[in-house]
């Protein structure tokens, strides 16, 4: 292989599939990146074994070769060089590659192309088009209310269910629920669900960055794998099997109270809560109307040890007053995911979940459980 590309397109692609490089395993070449020449270009790709990104950087190709070089040192020894032509180069069958660049040199010690885990080809499935922004912000929204624990594995995983020109994206830990709908460019014919590996569509929202071409996916006609086609680079991800929770039985179909607030207050009070209710096992306390018809909702925190807190924050009030309970974690995330604006808070009883809905629009839903306190 010898080669030379530019040291910012290099550094660039190393970044991106640096993402899917492995940290933990027991198997020692996913820890690597895969050099290969493809098409003119220099091919990068990186495997954990649940995703794969692979990426082209533009160069000048004298002779084709691939080789896995380890990825950290690789990615940075590259960024500490400055910029300008990068050469690369490896002697005969040797698993050695030379870099060379203005006036520093490496070799580094790699290992043979085919000890590579091979990264997936999705092939011939069905392909489905998403505007960029609205599925990077569809990410934002729900992501987050995935599982972390691995216990229930189709948890930790988005279902993302396409039918007819719309995708539903939605994610549970059983505490939350967050489910956001949004178009797609060409409708589907066939309707279709798969469950994402949340760290997945993490991943895609940080690839598709200020993308303005149509995100293209498409699932294995094997319904096993999917692959993301971005701008910057291709991810392909597994597909989590199992049946995903009847989500829509867990949405409640009526509040008896709704209040309608500034996203930016309610979440500025509940920070501020949440000095003292780290101390008091994670719960703000939420009293809507203040128990009468005024129009605020009081935000109010308690360590027993330490001290307490109590905010108010204007509001319009539909409904009977109410008050209700949660962990202070959950209710940031999602406000802070709904930038600004207002949002109307749905509840029935204190031990009944609550709903957030974005106020003018019914695409987006979080539900969330109540924690049970002595009022």
């Amino acid at each position: 292989m010898r080669l030379v590309c530019i040291q910012e397109n290099f550094k660039h692609g190393l970044d991106i599939v640096g993402r899917a490089v492995a940290t933990r395993t027991t198997l020692p070449i996913t820890q690597s990146v895969l050099l290969a020449t493809e098409d003119n270009r220099l091919k990068l790709s990186a495997t954990n074994l649940e995703i794969a990104i692979s990426c082209w950087v533009p160069g000048r190709i004298d002779e084709p070769g691939a080789l896995a070089i380890p990825a950290r040192l690789l990615s940075e020894f590259v960024g500490s060089l400055s910029s300008g032509n990068v050469e690369l180069s490896t002697q005969g069958k040797g698993n050695q590659l030379q870099i060379k660049a203005a006036r520093s040199e490496a070799r580094v010690s790699g290992q043979p192309a085919d000890d590579f885990p091979p990264i997936p080809q999705v092939g011939d499935g069905t392909a489905i088009q998403v505007d960029p922004e609205a599925l990077k912000k569809a990410i934002g929204l729900v992501v987050f209310a995935a599982a972390t624990d691995e216990s229930r594995p189709v948890l930790t995983g988005v279902h993302a269910e396409f039918d007819g020109g719309e995708l539903t994206l939605a994610a549970a830990d059983g505490f939350r629920l967050a489910v956001h709908k949004l178009p797609l460019v060409t409708p589907v014919a066939q309707k279709t669900s798969v469950v994402v590996p949340a760290k997945a569509f993490a991943e895609l929202g940080r690839l598709i960055g200020d993308q303005k071409e149509p995100v293209e996916i498409t699932i294995s006609a094997a319904g096993t794998q999917l692959m993301f086609h971005t701008e910057a680079a291709d991810m392909v991800s597994q597909i989590i099997q199992g049946t995903f929770p009847n989500y829509q039985q867990l949405i409640p179909k009526a509040s008896t109270s709704t209040a309608t607030l500034d996203v930016a207050e309610l979440l500025r009070a509940v920070r501020t809560a949440s000095v003292f209710a780290r101390d008091g096992s994670g719960i703000v306390r939420l009293q809507i109307g203040n128990g009468d018809a005024s129009g605020k909702l009081v935000i109010s925190a308690k360590a027993e040890e330490l001290g307490d807190n109590t905010s108010e924050v204007d509001a319009t009030l539909d409904g009977e007053p109410g008050k209700i309970a949660f962990n202070s974690r959950y209710l940031t995330d999602v406000l802070s995911e709904l930038g600004n604006g207002q949002v109307e808070l749905g509840t029935t009883s204190p031990s009944s979940p609550g709903v957030f809905k974005l106020k003018g629009t019914d695409d987006y839903t979080h539900v969330v459980m109540p924690m049970f306190v002595q009022w």
